[in-house]
């Protein structure tokens, strides 16, 4: 008999990747959530309709569940982060208070939350789960967002310990591929690149918000999506966190010159200062999910490159930022 699995934010980036990349597996009876976005037109996908604010809607989602896969979130880009750092903390604290605590109310058998990394210091060396330190200073623009994840990993770690459900946080770096945001207003600094390359013509310019220094540990898609899998199939403790990413960071200058490379474009690259940038660099050690799991990153970032460019060129690029939603 097939386990039923939901993925809250079946609509957005990772939750969309997740359900199609599940619903390919004979073991799964999927489910996915959506609210203001364009349901999943998807064969092996049935669609619940939920607003995961609301304590009814949850309740109603989750029950009968085997899995939850929460992947939903309010997020958005750099601009936000530094003009609006709330806007990461309410909806986000409402949503995932309610899903774990009707997770164990109605007997989920297991549920994978997807954390972050803002939580961790700047580091130009790779970091471990046990390197976070609550009483170091979080960089001020992700001060609400970082607490926020923080919260909810306890959270995690407090229902695992109180009922029956298997709580899996993933702490994933920058996650880049198809659906991802490419709308300059929301997206992060790949899709955003991604946007303005290939929107551009021999000879333009492209503009890059900050210095171009600050590193970023860069995942395709398909390697946290296949980290799912494993970890679904796998873990059979209460409570487990694990650092997902690449393992080694690359500058947003070097990225930038590579998608452009990749998109085979003759184009400048200018450094605007003044508008707003995340001056941080990380890259993870993700040395637990390879010995726990057997897990390691197959896509190396010029594959991922590729097949993102190419992906974008085969779809609508407006028709992609429409269906592409948080939740």
């Amino acid at each position: 008999m097939k386990q039923k699995l939901l993925i809250c934010g079946s609509t957005g980036f990772i939750g969309r990747n997740v359900a199609e990349c599940l619903a390919e597996q004979d073991e799964y009876e999927v489910y996915g959530t959506y609210c203001n976005s364009s349901p999943l037109d998807h064969p092996n996908i049935r669609m619940v309709r939920a607003d995961l604010t609301n304590k009814q809607d949850v309740e109603r989602a989750l029950k009968g569940m085997d899995i939850v896969v929460q992947a939903a979130a309010t997020t958005s880009g750099a601009q936000d982060i530094v003009n609006k750092p709330y806007y990461h903390v309410t909806d986000n604290a409402i949503m995932n208070a309610l899903i774990f605590r009707a997770a164990s109310d109605l007997g989920v058998g297991q549920l994978v939350f997807f954390s972050c990394t803002t939580m961790y210091a700047s580091s130009e060396t790779a970091l471990k789960e046990t390197d976070f330190d609550a009483n170091a200073q979080v960089y001020p623009g992700y001060f609400g967002g970082a607490w926020t994840k923080v919260y909810n990993e306890k959270m995690c770690e407090f229902y695992a310990g109180c009922s029956d459900t298997r709580f899996t946080v993933i702490r994933h770096s920058n996650i880049y591929g198809p659906y991802d945001k490419y709308d300059l207003a929301r997206s992060h600094v790949f899709g955003a690149t991604v946007t303005k390359v290939m929107q551009a013509q021999a000879g333009d310019k492209i503009v890059v918000w900050g210095d171009g220094t600050q590193g970023r540990d860069l995942l395709y898609v398909s390697d946290l999506t296949a980290f799912v899998q494993t970890v679904l199939r796998q873990q059979d403790s209460p409570f487990e966190i694990f650092n997902l990413g690449c393992g080694h960071m690359i500058q947003i200058k070097d990225l930038v010159a590579k998608i452009i490379e990749h998109a085979g474009k003759a184009l400048h690259i200018e450094y605007d200062l003044d508008r707003p940038t995340v001056n941080t660099s990380l890259c993870l050690d993700c040395s637990k999910a390879k010995s726990r799991t057997g897990w390691q990153a197959m896509i190396s970032l010029d594959e991922g490159i590729k097949r993102t460019l190419n992906w974008y060129q085969a779809h609508d690029p407006v028709r992609v930022t429409r269906q592409v939603g948080a939740s």
